[in-house]
């Protein structure tokens, strides 16, 4: 297709799309095809083994084999001169990780603030460790320094934001993520359960941030008042479920009723959401919390951390409590578990809450970003 001389070329770097964190960019890219068909042409930049294929005529798969996160100098070099060759003008980061050297017009999405209080070194030696957290925290103040506009997910991470780098109050754009419709498959009874035993879930990763250790502190203390509940944690499993696991192991409580299952396919997962007798979610910082909203959208009660952005996503749609309160969060649990009129009420509420948030208005309002930062160039 031959493009308008008159269309503004934009670039999105989706090479994350794959990952954890990915489905924002993934969502971005889906739904801008729908709402801009012609204004103008978009180059997105991908890894050269993902699948992804554009659906709209404006949209160009662009094959990047480069290196996400690094700080090699050669690495940024070929980037900065991959960017440059494209001849955009206006590129999307949907991370703080870009080239020191690329000048031109740049939007970059802050998705929170979580790196910057909650280090993990995991297994890198910890001189190294230190030396790549100084090099994020540098990025981190020089990619929103230089962006054109910043989009964040919540008003939270906006007004946290602008607490700490005061120069970008006056140049960001919240745009709320979305959940997905319920899995579309047929719920199948997991092996490792019982459908008799009541059961606690939380699905995502063990990143200490995540908070889980006192949300099995917590439970503990729940499992005394009531003996037969377990708690399942799904998540594929890495060194931190692994380190989590041996914590586990070693208290007979825990090892009796607390379940990492690492990674469930989805129509285990489903029957998981839909049979829970409450989702709890213990983190400690969030740019958004959608594992939240996809419980909700199952029918499942969901008991909440009332850190960050949290509340603000899930409004009145969940119980909250303080996630460094190990008695707290028991508590909140075991109101939810034991009041039926709560928990009804909780169910209809997430559903609500769910259903009102949409990746297609968020595409549209990242597009709106676009037009105001292009037509001030």
């Amino acid at each position: 297709m031959t493009q308008n001389p008159q269309t503004k070329h934009i670039v999105i770097d989706a090479r994350i799309r794959r990952s954890g964190t990915g489905r924002y960019v993934d969502r971005l890219v889906e739904h801008l095809q729908a709402v801009d068909t012609d204004q103008h042409h978009y180059s997105v930049l991908v890894q050269p083994s993902d699948d992804w294929q554009p659906s709209s005529d404006n949209f160009k798969r662009i094959n990047c084999d480069i290196p996400q996160f690094s700080l090699n100098l050669l690495d940024q070099i070929r980037f900065t001169l991959e960017l440059y060759k494209l001849k955009p003008d206006l590129v999307h980061f949907p991370m703080n990780q870009q080239p020191l050297l690329f000048f031109k017009p740049v939007v970059t999405s802050t998705l929170d603030l979580t790196m910057l209080r909650f280090t993990r070194a995991g297994k890198t030696p910890v001189p190294i460790f230190k030396l790549k957290m100084l090099a994020y925290r540098f990025l981190f103040w020089y990619s929103n320094k230089k962006s054109r506009h910043i989009i964040t997910l919540t008003k939270f991470v906006q007004k946290d934001l602008a607490k700490h780098y005061p120069f970008t109050a006056n140049k960001t754009t919240t745009t709320y993520c979305a959940s997905e419709p319920p899995l579309p498959v047929k719920a199948k009874l997991p092996s490792f359960i019982d459908p008799k035993t009541p059961f606690l879930l939380y699905v995502g990763t063990a990143f200490p941030h995540k908070n889980l250790e006192t949300l099995a502190k917590a439970f503990l203390v729940l499992s005394k008042q009531m003996p037969a509940i377990k708690l399942i944690l799904v998540g594929q499993k890495e060194q931190y479920y692994e380190a989590l696991e041996v914590k586990l192991s070693k208290i007979p409580e825990a090892k009796k009723s607390i379940l990492i299952t690492g990674f469930v396919p989805d129509e285990e997962l489903k029957w998981l959401y839909e049979n829970t007798a409450a989702y709890v979610f213990p983190s400690l910082s969030e740019g958004f919390g959608l594992p939240g909203l996809e419980a909700m959208i199952h029918g499942a009660p969901v008991v909440s951390s009332n850190a960050t952005c949290l509340p603000e996503v899930y409004k009145d749609a969940a119980e909250y409590f303080d996630p460094k309160n190990v008695e707290e969060m028991a508590d909140a649990i075991q109101k939810v578990l034991s009041d039926d009129k709560l928990r009804k009420r909780l169910i209809k509420r997430g559903n609500v809450v769910a259903n009102s948030y949409s990746w297609r208005r968020m595409a549209e309002q990242t597009l709106d970003v676009y037009k105001e930062v292009l037509d001030k160039n």
